[in-house]
């Protein structure tokens, strides 16, 4: 890690013990800008192992003895000012693979983490990578969706870049910000750089893909009880909001700040008041081309684990945002009690949804639909 920093032009001011984890780091960029960095990082290697896919690498997430495998807590500065990174690393073949250290918090020690030849030799061949990791935990219950970054030795500081951009975003919007480096890479990362250079940007890239000014994007965090929570989301939920607030006939649509509840309440033509989650959908499509959602809680009860799923009762309508797939602010809509249910979970709603035929891009028609089950 430290010399892919140096090599990047970057001057390290200080660095732990390297006996020590989780490694710390202090540096300097080219350009001037100070960063730090505390990073959980492990051998990425690929070991064959009985049992297991001929094509499997992995690394494996521990510190200590087995004896301490008690659930730990990932450290993130609540300031910002050092950014948290759990990665794997194979100094051989010199390139890292990156998990999502929102997702493993708390993490349990002593658990692999594997990918694919392919994913290794795309990254090699282009450099940078993202993917989908499928999570299959205990019962076949499937876990939330994981995307993974890799990338070359001289792509880690980029990867600092990315995950200081990337904190507590969705799956889909964690994979097309992978996907779109102008967005979190510095234009003076170099040497012959400067800080005039970083300071002559007039418009911040981000600010642009979100189509809001900063003082809106400021305004919206300043206001928002939830603050760890990923500001993408906030945004969707902002436009989600604006949308709906221009249709004829909705007489009032307000965001709402309850942690676990719905997004948005709204009525339309005086009816009572129907309540709408807002859902990001993954950056990869099926195979036959529909947008997809992860439709499942982060976290789950131990003793119930189809806790982590949602019923029909949680909200009225579901509002898929196919940002990360169109890069547009556009909706798709659906009732909740429509949806396809859980196959093992009784009551509750399948994790793999699909925005196929049966959502609508007008949301006067599904208002309609909720209205008249009601009835």
């Amino acid at each position: 890690m430290v010399s892919a920093l140096e090599a990047s032009g970057c001057e390290i001011l200080a660095c732990s013990d390297e006996h020590t984890a989780p490694f710390v780091i202090s540096f300097e960029t080219a350009a001037g800008e100070r960063m730090g960095i505390v990073a959980y990082a492990f051998l990425a290697t690929r070991t064959p192992t009985k049992n297991r896919p001929e094509d499997e690498r992995s690394f494996q997430i521990k510190y200590g003895s087995k004896a301490d495998n008690k659930p730990h807590r990932l450290w993130s500065d609540p300031f910002g000012l050092y950014t948290t990174l759990l990665v794997g690393i194979d100094p051989k073949e010199q390139f890292f693979v990156a998990a999502d250290p929102a997702v493993h918090n708390p993490t349990k020690f002593f658990i692999r983490l594997e990918f694919k030849d392919e994913h290794a030799d795309a990254i090699r061949s282009t450099g940078w990578h993202a993917w989908e990791r499928d999570r299959h935990g205990r019962g076949g219950f499937d876990e939330p969706v994981e995307v993974l970054v890799g990338g070359t030795k001289t792509r880690f500081l980029d990867l600092i870049r990315f995950e200081r951009s990337a904190t507590n975003l969705s799956p889909g919007d964690r994979q097309l910000l992978a996907e779109k480096p102008g967005l979190f890479r510095s234009a003076v990362d170099s040497k012959t750089g400067g800080p005039d250079e970083a300071i002559a940007q007039p418009l911040h890239p981000l600010a642009e893909e979100l189509a809001l000014d900063p003082n809106q994007i400021l305004e919206l965090i300043a206001g928002a009880r939830r603050l760890k929570m990923a500001v993408r989301g906030w945004v969707a939920e902002e436009h989600l909001r604006s949308a709906l607030t221009l249709i004829p006939g909705v007489t009032k649509c307000e965001r709402l700040d309850e942690e676990g509840g719905p997004d948005l309440h709204l009525s339309y033509r005086g009816g009572r008041l129907l309540t709408i989650e807002c859902k990001n959908v993954l950056r990869k499509r099926d195979q036959a081309q529909r947008p997809r959602i992860d439709f499942q809680r982060t976290r789950a009860s131990k003793a119930n684990p189809c806790s982590r799923y949602y019923a029909a009762s949680d909200f009225d309508i579901v509002a898929g945002c196919l940002h990360a797939v169109t890069e547009r602010w556009e909706f798709a809509y659906a009732l909740t009690a429509e949806l396809p249910p859980h196959q093992k979970c009784a009551g509750k709603i399948t994790n793999n949804v699909r925005i196929d035929t049966a959502w609508i891009a007008d949301p006067t028609l599904v208002f309609k639909r909720a209205y008249a089950k009601l009835r």
